[in-house]
C-alpha cells in the first residue's frame, strides 16, 4: 500500500525543508523551541500514540516543523513534515472558503435561503425549506442534530443521494435556536458550489485555494491518500494501550465535512493566510470581508463559562467553520478534526498573528490539542502548565466517574425472558428513508447485523431488546466494549416483526427502521406458475402478471400495480407496504390453484380461474 520514499526525492526533501528553517529562523527561536522535542517524544509515549506533525508560523514565516513518532509503525518509517495526515473536520473551513469567495465574485449571498440555489433540496418541513439560509449551513444552526449514523454507518458514493436524505431528518430544535453540530449541513455547501460554478468540490477548492497556496501534495480522497509515498497509516488503540492498525474510511460523498488529506507544511500556507489577512505572498485568496465574518461569532455553541480548574480558558462561539473561544486572554480560531485512525487541530491567534497545525494518526486523540496548547504557552509567554497531565487527570476522573455510576446503576434488565418469535423470523431487511438499509441475519444460534462497514453480532437483553457488540474482523467479539444503543423489534396487528426502533439521535425519539422480508432468488421460469387471473370471492379480480421477463405483480382494480418480491416458499411480500404478503396455494402438478392475501386486518383468499 505505501511505498518506500526514493533517496533522491527524500534528500530534495530534507534540502528544501532545511533551506526553509535557515531562511525563517530568528537569533531567539532555538530558545523559544528549547526543549520542546523532549516534551513531544515524551507526551507521544505517555499517550500510546503512533506519530504526529506540527508546524507554527508567525506572522508570514514558518518557523517550526518536524515529525514525531511513526507513520507506519509495523516498518518503523518516520513521520516528516510532508507526512500525509487525514484532516478531517479541518476541511469545513476550506469549503465554507469556497462559498466565501464565490460571495465576493457576486455569484451568491451568504444570508440567502440555501434553496435559491439547490432548489431540488427539501428539508423536513416548510419552515425549514423557508428559513435555512447558507449561513446557517455554514454555523451549525439550521435546528438539525447530527444524524451522523446516516452518512458514516449507511456510506453513500453519491452526493445526491446522500442530499435527498435530509427532508427524512428530524429537526431538534428551530432554526437559529440552537448550535448543532451538523456534517451534512457542510455536504450542502459543497453541492451549492457544484451548481453555481459547474464543476466539483474539489475542482472548487483545489483552484481557488489549493494552487495558490502551494499546497500541492494536498488532496481529497483516502484513494489518493494511498497512493503518496509518504502518507501516514491510522492507528487506534486497543485497551488504552495497545496500537492498532486501522483501515481507511473513504467519505467521498461526504468530502466537503471532512475528506482532505494534508501535511502540516502545506496547512502552515492554509493559517499563514488566515493571520494576514486573507493573502499569501502578498495576493489575497480569502476575501477580507468575508475572513472577518468566518473567524468572528455567528452562533453560540454553548455557555463557554470558565471553570474552577481553567479560570483563563472561556467563551466557546462559531464562525463559518471555525471554532472561537478566549485562551488565557488571546482570541483563538480554531478547529478540530476526526475521522478513522486521524485526529488533527488547526489553530491560529490573529491578533498575535501565530498559527499551528498539529495531524496525528491516532484516532479520537487528546494529543493534537495538548501539543497545540503546549505551543502556544510558549509562545504567547505564558506561564508554563502541563496539559498532558491535566488531561490524564481529566480523563482518570471521568472512567472513575463512570465505573462508580455503573456500580450504583440498578439494571432495568429482565431476567429468565425469551423473544416473542423464533430468531428466523427477526431477519430481514430494515430501512429508514433518511438513513439506509440493513440487513438482520441469522447465522447458527445467533442474530447479526450487517450495518455498513461493521458487523454487529445482537446479544438478547430481554424480550424483543437486543444489545449490539462489534464483530472485528481479526479480534472476534468484545462484550466488555459495551454500548447503551439498544435495538427494539416492534410487531404489527399481525404479530409479525415490522421494524426496529434505535435511540440512535440522542435529542430524537428512537428513529424507526421498517422491515421488508430478504428477497430470495427464483427464475423467470418458476414465476410462471403464479400467473393468471384470481376470482377473489365474487368480489373482484386479481391479475398476476410477469413484467420485464423478471418481475411478477399483481393488479387488483381501483388500486394501482404491486411489484412482488419472493421471500420465502411460495410466498411473496408486496415491496410497497410492510407486512401484507400474498401466499400461492401449490397444487400436485405443481401449479397455482388459489392465493391468499396476507394483511394486519386479516386473510383474503382467492381461487385462480
Amino acid at each position: 500500500m505505501i511505498k518506500k520514499t526514493s533517496l533522491a526525492v527524500l534528500l530534495l526533501a530534507v534540502c528544501f525543508f532545511t533551506n526553509a528553517q535557515k531562511k525563517t529562523k530568528s537569533p531567539n527561536e532555538a530558545d523559544r523551541f528549547a526543549g520542546l522535542d523532549t516534551t513531544f517524544e515524551r507526551i507521544l509515549k505517555d499517550w500510546h500514540a503512533a506519530g504526529f506533525a506540527v508546524a507554527v508560523v508567525e506572522k508570514d514565516k514558518l518557523i517550526y516543523a518536524k515529525g514525531f513518532g511513526y507513520r507506519d509503525i509495523e516498518n518503523k518509517i518516520p513521520v516528516t513534515p510532508n507526512t500525509l495526515f487525514a484532516i478531517g473536520s479541518c476541511t469545513k473551513a476550506f469549503t465554507a472558503s469556497v462559498l466565501g469567495i464565490l460571495q465576493k465574485d457576486g455569484k451568491l449571498e451568504l444570508n440567502k435561503p440555501v434553496r435559491n440555489y439547490l432548489p431540488e433540496l427539501k428539508f423536513f418541513n416548510d419552515n425549514m425549506n423557508n428559513q435555512i439560509l447558507l449561513s446557517d449551513l455554514m454555523s451549525h444552526r439550521t435546528g438539525l442534530p447530527r444524524h451522523d449514523y446516516s452518512w458514516y454507518a449507511f456510506p453513500s458514493t453519491s452526493r445526491d443521494s446522500l442530499m435527498k436524505r435530509i427532508q427524512f431528518m428530524e429537526p431538534s430544535f428551530g432554526v437559529r435556536e440552537r448550535w448543532q453540530y451538523n456534517n451534512f449541513m457542510f455536504l450542502l455547501q459543497g453541492l451549492v458550489a457544484e451548481k453555481i460554478t459547474g464543476t466539483s468540490w474539489e475542482n472548487n477548492v483545489r483552484e481557488k485555494i489549493f494552487k495558490p497556496l502551494g499546497m500541492n501534495s494536498s488532496n481529497f480522497s483516502v484513494l489518493d491518500l494511498q497512493k503518496n509515498k509518504d502518507a501516514a497509516i491510522g492507528y487506534g488503540l486497543k485497551k488504552d494501550s495497545i496500537i492498532k492498525k486501522l483501515d481507511y474510511y473513504n467519505i467521498n460523498a461526504m468530502g466537503p465535512a471532512g475528506s482532505i488529506n494534508s501535511n502540516v507544511l502545506e496547512m502552515a500556507n492554509w493559517v499563514n493566510t488566515w493571520i494576514n489577512g486573507g493573502k499569501f505572498n502578498g495576493k489575497e485568496i480569502i476575501p477580507a470581508s468575508y475572513l472577518n465574518e468566518a473567524m468572528g461569532s455567528q452562533m453560540v455553541i454553548g455557555n463557554g463559562a470558565p471553570t474552577k480548574e481553567r479560570t483563563d480558558v472561556f467563551f466557546s462561539n462559531y464562525g463559518f467553520g471555525w471554532m472561537l473561544a478566549s485562551y488565557k486572554g488571546h482570541y483563538r480560531v480554531e478547529h478540530g478534526g476526526n475521522i478513522d485512525g486521524f485526529s488533527a487541530s488547526t489553530c491560529f491567534f490573529p491578533t498575535d498573528s501565530i498559527g499551528i497545525v498539529v495531524l496525528s494518526n491516532q484516532n479520537g486523540s487528546a494529543l493534537p490539542s495538548i501539543i497545540r496548547n503546549t505551543i502556544a504557552d510558549r509562545l504567547l509567554k505564558l506561564p508554563y502548565f502541563d496539559w498532558s497531565a491535566d488531561q490524564k487527570k481529566a480523563i482518570a476522573k471521568a472512567k472513575a466517574i463512570e465505573k462508580e455510576a455503573e456500580k450504583n446503576k440498578s439494571t432495568n434488565q429482565k431476567q429468565n425472558t425469551h423473544t416473542s418469535h423464533p430468531l428466523k423470523d427477526y431477519e430481514g431487511l430494515y430501512n429508514h428513508p433518511g438513513y439506509g438499509t440493513f440487513e438482520v441475519s441469522l447465522i447458527n444460534d445467533s442474530l447479526f447485523c450487517k450495518l455498513g462497514k461493521d458487523v454487529l453480532w445482537l446479544r438478547n437483553y430481554h424480550y424483543d431488546i437486543f444489545e449490539p457488540f462489534g464483530k472485528d474482523p481479526v479480534d472476534g467479539i468484545d462484550t466488555t466494549d459495551k454500548s447503551p444503543l439498544r435495538v427494539q423489534f416492534q410487531m404489527n396487528e399481525a404479530g409479525d416483526i415490522s421494524h426496529i426502533q434505535m435511540a440512535i439521535e440522542p435529542t430524537l425519539p428512537p428513529l424507526k427502521f421498517t422491515k421488508t422480508p430478504k428477497p430470495k432468488e427464483i427464475t423467470a421460469d418458476e414465476l410462471k406458475k403464479y400467473v393468471g387471473d384470481y376470482d377473489i370471492a365474487g368480489a373482484a379480480i386479481a391479475k398476476v402478471y410477469i413484467k420485464d421477463n423478471k418481475t411478477l405483480y399483481v393488479l387488483v382494480p381501483g388500486q394501482p400495480d404491486y411489484e412482488l418480491i419472493p421471500v420465502d416458499k411460495d410466498k411473496f411480500s408486496i415491496k410497497v407496504a410492510s407486512g401484507y404478503f400474498v401466499q400461492f396455494d401449490i397444487n400436485d402438478k405443481g401449479e397455482s390453484s388459489g392465493l391468499t392475501f396476507i394483511q394486519p386486518n386479516g386473510n383474503f383468499k382467492a381461487k385462480k380461474k
